[in-house]
């Protein structure tokens, strides 16, 4: 397996995302290629991409980086590993290789949220490191 910031849109990539968002969210549809050329030209973003060695996607995760006053912000999202590949690591490897992609651009934390209900991804961040943290979480629709 190989972990990579993808660099370009293929129709693999677009392929991938059509069958993993799904997987993801129900409500959310998957991104188009100009969507996915759109967040891989972002400065604030990372796409990084989980291969076999077959080079099929196993899976995906975005790294979302931005200055505030405080310092970097680095936070990790829309981590997903296509179930035919779940257990073998892939979600490890994504979020070892994000948390050292933050490092080295500067970041001292790396933040995450995870639904309670997705009961292997808590154990996993937890097995990596990341803390639970006493805070509210908030959404306002617009």
């Amino acid at each position: 397996m190989r972990i990579v910031e993808a660099v370009g849109v293929t129709p693999e990539l677009v392929a991938a995302f059509q069958k993993l968002i799904p997987q993801l969210s129900s409500s959310s549809p998957p991104p188009t290629g100009e969507e996915l050329q759109n967040i891989i030209d972002s400065e604030a973003s990372a796409l990084l991409v989980a291969y076999d060695d077959d080079d099929s996607i196993l899976g995906s995760l975005t790294l979302a980086m931005f200055l505030i006053p405080t310092g970097l912000r680095a936070w990790i999202e829309d981590v997903v590993v296509d179930e035919a590949g779940r257990g073998q690591g892939v979600g490890a490897a994504l979020n070892l290789h994000a948390i050292e992609l933050a490092r080295s651009r500067g970041a001292v934390t790396v933040d995450l949220t995870s639904r309670p209900s997705r009961e292997a991804a808590n154990r996993l961040y937890q097995r990596l490191g990341f803390e639970q943290r006493q805070t509210n979480c908030y959404r306002f629709t617009v």
